[in-house]
């Protein structure tokens, strides 16, 4: 796993690898969480259940969203499967909120003092559409307070690595123009995680941790730009 970090006192936030542990064969090997792949059901649940005991929780008390590239966020009452989302906020203490992502950049983020936690996943049309500010406006109409919120940033495709026509860079860059990069080959790209970042100093967030891994250069995360068919990791934030 990636190193488990601190969102605050009480709140832990993690992502994990490919490689750790996992049943999933190829070429999903081998901890793949994502259920929208074609991987063995069975395997995804096992995986889940192998990564919430190492993170230290429960794998039954995780929330998951059924991803679709929106800035739509929901209310977490209940674990299991939240709906057609892409952020989810919830103020119970007893769940884990998790992400997926495979490029795309994951979003972890909690006020402890408010007892507000909250998770994203923000693509090429997630960053267009602002899901990281929509996710911060539902987490302060539930009781937190913008400037007590802390963030951290998973791994996803460098704004290097990650090429797009000019167009599709400008559907992103006419909302946030810090996403615009140019890649190794001198030709247009999204830089996700700049892009979000600098979408959350507009809303108010001071405290934004980034894990800088690029998920296409990095073999031990999958990525769907370089491998096509592979898995997903996830992020998560619970209370400890």
């Amino acid at each position: 796993m990636s190193a488990v970090i601190e969102l605050g006192p009480g709140v832990r936030a993690g992502f994990t690898q490919r490689y750790d542990g996992g049943v999933s064969a190829e070429p999903f090997d081998t901890l793949n969480l994502g259920m929208g792949v074609p991987d063995d059901r069975d395997a995804v649940v096992e995986n889940r259940r192998i990564a919430a005991a190492r993170l230290g929780f429960g794998h039954g008390r995780v929330v998951w969203m059924n991803q679709v590239h929106s800035a739509d966020v929901a209310i977490a009452e209940e674990p299991g499967v939240v709906g057609r989302v892409d952020g989810v906020v919830t103020t119970r203490t007893d769940l884990v909120l998790g992400t997926l992502a495979a490029d795309c950049l994951p979003i972890l983020a909690a006020d402890p003092a408010a007892r507000v936690i909250g998770a994203a996943h923000s693509g090429r049309l997630g960053t267009a559409h602002g899901v990281a500010s929509a996710l911060v406006a539902e987490m302060v109409r539930n009781g937190a307070e913008v400037g007590r919120i802390t963030v951290a940033l998973g791994p996803s495709i460098c704004g290097r690595c990650y090429e797009v026509p000019h167009h599709l860079q400008e559907e992103v860059t006419r909302s946030t123009p810090e996403a615009a990069s140019r890649t190794r080959e001198g030709t247009p790209g999204v830089d996700l995680c700049a892009g979000v970042t600098a979408q959350l100093q507009r809303a108010g967030i001071g405290h934004v941790a980034v894990d800088e891994r690029c998920t296409l250069e990095s073999p031990d995360l999958f990525s769907h730009r370089r491998d096509s068919k592979t898995g997903r990791f996830a992020g998560y934030v619970w209370w400890a």
